[in-house]
């Protein structure tokens, strides 16, 4: 990873121009990134240090030891009731901790003999909120920078190398933790590694139950999974200004991206989680090859005589990308008994892809610039039938502020309209051979026997030879504004969308093709919205100054295609959930949202009490099912986000924070509905206990209603993303002219406000059952240079 402290500019390019040039790679425009540099002169030493501490901002709020004991001595059986554990533990607590991290990094910039150079250093020691994650880090870096032939070549190399060891938690933990009962002990004296399980059998014949939750802490300690990366990646640059004609510029890119992964997962013996293969031991190694190789001829020119300019580019891109992963055999834990060989000794995927653009920009009288550009790009993802794709684009601005009529005008600092249009594609996402007939061989337990050997059976994999580029066109407006000399300025944007040949993993009719998903071009969508910022200095003085920034984004998206044919009835299904088998809870359908929810209407009695399986008759016809009574309702996407920033400079302090808001927003909280009922608590089929969310009191349904609208909620939220506080304390060392000193102190994560009764309400797929917690995350920095 680019270390952010070495990062000198972020930059995100919106115009047509640039996102048609890199529309395959990025359909939302692509983020340059340039590392620092060296710099002339004698050297530059700087030191920066982060510690912070994480802890877990929000908890699934579930039921104490003693409501539990409450409701099952209530409504239990004798034999639940005698289950009950006479502890209070929240099964939370123990998985999660306050998780500690330092980051360090140390550089040396300067030049010797006109070559510029910058090296770095880093280390990293990062926990997790989850018990045992843990990476370590320790990074170098080097940039050079020379020039050549009286300045006509420029030379960028930077070299980067990492070494990382990584301990992973078992993440399984995590929902074992809210389900498991709180009035049951941590550890407990038995043959499971002394912690407490549920069992059925006796004595010898003792052994976990094969359908309750396993003790999250043991899930935790008793399985060791440790890998180590080494990482090298970087990138040489050579710009060459040809002497006969210094408006022309020769640029070439070679990069390089390679690392090694390894390690092994290691679960004991004793640990239920596998007791019935007496633990295991199994190793993996991952090898990843990505090579970059990118040329363009670019050329500027004045034009006085005419009041123009111009700049035309054109330019080749190479992108190859290789993995190699090894596959080996899994052992018992205690001794050497093979549990499963793979078939392969590894797997190599590998897609490429091949880019040529052109671009041209003419400017005249630095008031209208007219622009176009045209890139064609070829994926190995994709047959040769559809293995390329064109994608053009246009745009035009007016610096309206420069003409005559505004010119005199003081208060008008700048006004510029600007009219794009685009085509982007996407493949990202796209198995490497999904256009291919290929075959998968089966595990070990699968093999068929025929007399005395057991032979693997091959058997094909689902395939669409047909899928081709998913393609976005855009048709943009937009008007850039500011006022008294830029102190007010900011922008308005309005566009639409039209994607085409949408790529979508969907369930497809059994025996259409040879699996039950699909990976393939499902349809048509449109979207359209209106972007509004503004940024303003209220306050600007020598030794005081405040800066406020506010944007809002309204946007609306729907499908408007489906099938060769007009039909409206037709729908895809999407969304799988958990808390049954072959579960959705979203679906495609025209003039709808994407994803939009499909359920059923809950009824209410008379106390507002959610009726257990009662849905609402939509259609009328006396008979509740799937095919009449469930509905389109709400969509994932927010109709409106908002964000506001703002900054306040004192002297050597700053103050600064960050919010922003989603409205109209939908989650599905599958928490709830999986875990929230009457046959989960009291689950006499499995002879267990299990906790389930306090949401059940509100309910006190019996048995999950999985497509009731009741569980998709509105999600809409306020955040507090940070808040910062800064102090320059400027040169503190040798009589105050050398050791430029800045300490800061930040919160992450710093509040949400919403009604949504999960534990984030920020959940792109419209799905909540993404339990690991977003932390709350304080930090103090100190940067000291030389």
């Amino acid at each position: 990873m680019i270390n952010p402290n070495d990062i000198e500019t972020f930059t995100v390019l919106k115009d047509a121009n640039a996102t048609a040039i890199y529309g395959s790679r990025a359909s939302n425009g692509v983020v340059l990134i340039t590392t620092k540099k060296g710099k002339s002169g004698a050297p530059v030493i700087n030191f920066s240090t982060q510690n912070s501490v994480a802890t877990v901002a929000k908890e699934v709020d579930v039921l104490t030891a003693d409501q539990m004991r409450e409701y099952v001595n209530a409504n239990g059986n004798a034999a639940q009731i005698a289950m009950l554990g006479t502890e209070n533990t929240n099964w939370q607590d123990e998985i999660y901790r306050n998780a500690l991290t330092t980051d360090n990094n140390f550089s040396v910039a300067g030049s010797t003999k006109n070559m510029p150079y910058r090296v770095s250093f880093g280390y990293l020691n990062q926990n997790g909120t989850l018990l045992t994650d843990n990476l370590k880090r320790t990074s170098a870096a080097v940039s050079l920078n020379p020039k050549f032939f009286d300045n006509h070549l420029k030379v960028d190399l930077n070299l980067k190398g990492s070494l990382s060891k990584s301990q992973f938690a078992n993440q399984d933990a995590i929902v074992n933790a809210i389900q498991f009962d709180p009035t049951q002990s941590v550890t407990a004296e038995n043959k499971f590694d002394n912690y407490f399980e549920w069992t059925t059998g006796s004595g010898t014949t003792l052994v976990p139950n094969p359908n309750a939750p396993r003790n999250p802490v043991s899930l935790i300690k008793n399985k060791d999974d440790h890998g180590n990366t080494k990482r090298s990646f970087g990138n040489v640059q050579f710009d060459y200004s040809f002497h006969f004609l210094p408006e022309l510029h020769a640029n070439l890119n070679l990069g390089y991206d390679v690392s090694r992964g390894k390690g092994a997962t290691f679960i004991s013996a004793d640990a239920a989680q596998s007791y019935s293969t007496r633990g295991s031991y199994h190793e993996y190694q991952s090898d990843i090859s990505n090579q970059v190789a990118e040329f363009y001829l670019n050329y500027n020119k004045d034009l006085k005589a005419i009041k123009s300019s111009i700049s035309a580019t054109a330019g080749y891109g190479y992108y190859a990308n290789k993995t190699k992963n090894l596959n080996f055999s899994t052992y018992r834990a205690d001794s050497t008994t093979v549990i499963s060989t793979p078939t392969f000794p590894y797997d190599q995927p590998e897609n490429r892809l091949l880019s040529y653009y052109g671009r041209l920009i003419y400017t005249y009288n630095d008031k209208y610039t007219v622009s176009g550009t045209v890139r064609t790009d070829g994926s190995s993802r994709f047959s040769e039938d559809n293995r390329w794709g064109v994608f053009p684009s246009a745009a035009f601005t007016w610096r309206i502020n420069q003409e005559n009529f505004l010119k005199s005008t003081t208060v008008l600092s700048d006004l510029k309209l600007r009219l794009s249009y685009g085509v982007t594609g996407q493949q990202e996402g796209i198995a490497n051979y999904s256009y291919l007939p290929n075959y998968s061989t089966s595990v070990n337990e699968a093999m068929y026997q025929i007399g005395d050997t057991f032979y693997s059976m091959n058997a094909p994999i689902a395939y669409d030879k047909n899928i081709k580029w998913e393609t976005t066109t855009t048709i943009n407006g937009g008007l850039d504004y500011g006022f008294l000399n830029g102190r007010i300025n900011g922008s308005l944007d309005i566009y639409k969308k039209k994607t085409k040949d949408l790529l979508s993993s969907i369930p497809i009719p059994i025996g259409s093709n040879f699996s039950n998903f699909l990976l393939t071009n499902v349809g048509n969508m449109e979207a359209s919205g209106v972007e509004f910022a503004i940024n303003g200095k209220p306050i600007l003085k020598n030794d005081f100054s405040w800066d406020l920034g506010f944007n809002v984004t309204y946007n609306k998206t729907k499908v408007t295609n489906l099938t060769a044919s007009y039909d409206p009835s037709y729908q895809i299904s999407t969304g799988g959930i958990k808390g049954a088998t072959g579960y959705y809870i979203q679906s495609h359908t025209l003039n709808a949202a994407p994803n939009t929810f499909f359920v059923y209407k809950q009824v209410y009695g008379d106390d507002g009490t959610p009726l257990q399986g009662v849905y609402a008759d939509l259609n009328g016809d006396g008979v509740i099912n799937e095919s009449g009574d469930r509905y389109f309702y709400k969509s994932p996407a927010p109709k409106v986000t908002l964000g506001f920033s703002t900054s306040v400079n004192y002297k050597q302090w700053a103050l600064s924070t960050v919010l922003r808001a989603n409205l109209g927003n939908y989650v599905y909280n599958n928490v709830a509905s999986s875990f929230t009922s009457r046959a989960s608590l009291l689950n006499s089929g499995a002879g267990i206990l299990n906790n389930v969310p306090t949401s059940f009191f509100d309910t006190q349904f019996i048995n999950n209603q999985l497509t009731s609208d009741l569980y998709v909620q509105n999600a809409s939220f306020m955040k507090m993303d940070n808040i910062g506080l800064s102090y320059n304390a400027g040169k503190i060392l040798h009589d105050h002219t050398i050791g430029n000193l800045t300490i800061s102190a930040n919160v992450q994560n710093v509040f949400t406000i919403t009604n949504y009764t999960g534990i984030d309400p920020e959940v792109y797929s419209g799905i909540d059952y993404q339990l690991y917690p977003r932390p709350r995350t304080f930090v103090l920095g100190l940067n000291l240079g030389f």
